[in-house]
């Protein structure tokens, strides 16, 4: 069964959990020094929100699946969606090890899809989710209109 997975960067962390706490009737499952998740039934979603550095605000969507199959199934689904599917393989992030895929909506608000395969004791180095925004910001600053003629380049 899937889970949509909401990730909020957040200026204050004790206070955040203090407020989703209380908004969600419910402690955190996982509480690190810049990180915290529930993992709700009501409503079904892996909620996170962390200290990572970035602006405070919406960092980015998911949806977390619970087997393999369900990950094909969700990676066929973003190639459907079109847009540039950046695919991340196996990678530790968020305390847990998982295979994921990046892709942006029309919007321009990057979505994840995962499978978690286990913990882990880091948060992760952010290669894998930062090379994975480089590439998307890469693409979106390559292929952007722009009022004066493009120079050639291999991205676009």
């Amino acid at each position: 069964m899937k889970r949509l997975h909401v990730h909020v960067s957040v200026e204050n962390l004790p206070h955040s959990i203090g407020f989703y706490s209380a908004l969600f009737a419910a402690q955190p499952s996982v509480v690190k020094s810049d990180y915290a998740k529930w993992m709700l039934e009501d409503p079904r979603v892996n909620f996170a929100i962390s200290t990572r550095g970035r602006e405070p605000g919406l960092d980015h969507l998911g949806i977390q699946v619970e087997t393999t199959d369900e990950l094909n199934e969700v990676y066929a689904r973003l190639r459907e969606a079109g847009g540039n599917v950046i695919e991340q393989g196996q990678t530790t992030c968020c305390y847990a090890s998982s295979e994921k895929a990046w892709i942006d909506d029309p919007a321009g608000i990057a979505w994840e899809t995962f499978h978690t395969t286990g913990e882990s004791t880091v948060y992760g180095d952010g290669t894998g989710e930062n090379g994975a925004r480089v590439a998307r910001e890469k693409q979106s600053a390559c292929c952007a209109p722009s009022s004066a003629p493009k120079q050639s380049s291999a991205c676009c």
